[in-house]
């Protein structure tokens, strides 16, 4: 993500007849376009993302005379589907978990100031000027986690779009091996008060998902958004079979994020519209008491099903951690102190110093160094936030190279020569 760099401030000086004086009248340049992510698409997953990667704002416009400012450049808005998480490195930037949610992730740069501006009792004519800053690049990972209130697990092969689509009348692939999902599915399923609620299809999850085997982290993220959980197990695999499938989702879950073993789940035996299954599924039913006995493919149970879901899941309210909070804890803007300049850092890079620190960076990033004027007044702010100082402290002696940003310079003892 690039954002566009600020407009080049304008050196002008007025010039109309009988006015042989005329003042500086050079405009500010315009402000860089931002990359803005928002949450409003009505495309279900992140593909379009897929090929093309590297999105670049319109940088801003060259101020002119007149005291004219430059355009401000054009924004980019990148449209993601509600769910997604914006994460730079390990820093979770953004949970654009609701439509409208946005979040400016690379700014523009400020538009350089014009000579007009730099006008005083002292300096009636300054020819100095600044150039634009540039834009902020970032690289961004963005990760779609689908919001639902209930999410339908199990072992591959379990039955779980097939009740999918009895509850909802969505229409999944389904065929009978393992892996017919690839992807979640998501169905809206109607309850008898008029309410609502979503339901997503968890593809099959395995032994070892948590550490990635088959496509388990994939799918194991989408279940993080839901409020319960229906665990649907085939009762056609025989007691022992069954018995080991849940303990090897309860295993998975755990181990993912130990919240989900705690998140409230249902337990529905599956194909009992089998002979064999349904008496399995009544012996299971005296180690789960609790479970519920279904077919998703006659529809037996599974309005039962749902209706005890969705109690569940209106019962359950997420605990949004500390550092997904927004800035906000129990109810309190948190603030945290930002320093507004940090001293010079001076490094060795062979035989140039590297001079770093945000603010001393964008001071030369600026600067017209093609202007004398301009060199001149950078000189004296660079002395003034302790460069010199810095360097002399760092064993720079006459004659050193010394870096600062993209731009090398001659130190002096008395200043910096480009």
């Amino acid at each position: 993500m690039v954002a566009g760099s600020g407009g080049r401030g304008a050196s002008s000086f007025r010039r109309e007849k009988y006015v042989p004086a005329g003042g500086p009248d050079g405009g500010d340049g315009g402000k860089g376009g931002d990359v803005v992510i928002v949450a409003d698409s009505s495309d279900t997953t992140l593909t379009s993302f897929r090929d093309k990667r590297r999105f670049v704002a319109a940088n801003g416009r060259a101020g002119e005379g007149g005291r004219r400012s430059g355009a401000e450049g054009e924004a980019v808005l990148l449209h993601v589907p509600p769910g997604t998480v914006v994460t730079e490195g390990r820093t979770r930037l953004a949970d654009l978990d609701r439509v409208g949610a946005h979040i400016v992730v690379a700014r523009g740069g400020r538009g350089g100031r014009g000579n007009a501006r730099f006008k005083s009792a002292t300096r009636q004519a300054p020819r100095v000027h600044e150039l634009g800053e540039r834009g902020e690049e970032r690289r961004l990972r963005l990760e779609l986690k689908l919001i639902a209130d209930i999410g339908i697990v199990g072992l591959p092969n379990a039955g779980k779009s097939t009740l999918l689509a009895a509850l909802t009348g969505a229409r999944p692939k389904i065929a009978a091996y393992a892996f017919t999902t690839l992807h979640p599915n998501l169905g809206v399923a109607e309850l008898g008060s008029g309410a609502v609620v979503v339901l997503a299809d968890v593809p099959g999850l395995i032994e070892g998902a948590h550490r990635g085997a088959g496509l388990g982290l994939e799918f194991l993220r989408h279940v993080e958004r839901t409020r319960a959980l229906i665990h649907v197990v085939d009762a056609s695999q025989g007691v022992e079979g069954a018995i080991a499938a849940v303990a090897t989702i309860d295993s998975e879950l755990r181990s993912f994020n130990a919240a989900l073993a705690e998140r409230p789940r249902l337990l529905a035996f599956n194909k009992i519209d089998v002979p064999a299954a349904a008496t399995v599924a009544l012996a299971l039913q005296d180690e789960w008491p609790d479970a519920q006995l279904i077919s998703a493919a006659t529809g037996e149970g599974t309005q039962a099903l749902l209706t005890r879901a969705a109690a569940l899941a209106a019962r359950h309210v997420a605990v949004v951690q500390p550092d997904e909070a927004d800035g906000q804890q129990d109810g309190h803007r948190v603030y945290r102190h930002q320093p507004k300049r940090m001293p010079p850092v001076v490094t060795r890079e062979g035989d140039v110093f590297r001079v770093s620190g945000r603010d001393i960076e964008r001071m030369v990033d600026i600067t017209d160094l093609d202007n004398d004027e301009a060199v001149a007044r950078l000189q004296r702010r660079l002395r003034a936030v302790g460069v010199d100082a810095a360097l002399a402290g760092a064993g720079c002696t006459e004659g050193d190279t010394v870096r600062i940003g993209g731009s090398e310079f001659t130190y002096t003892d008395s200043e910096i020569r480009r």
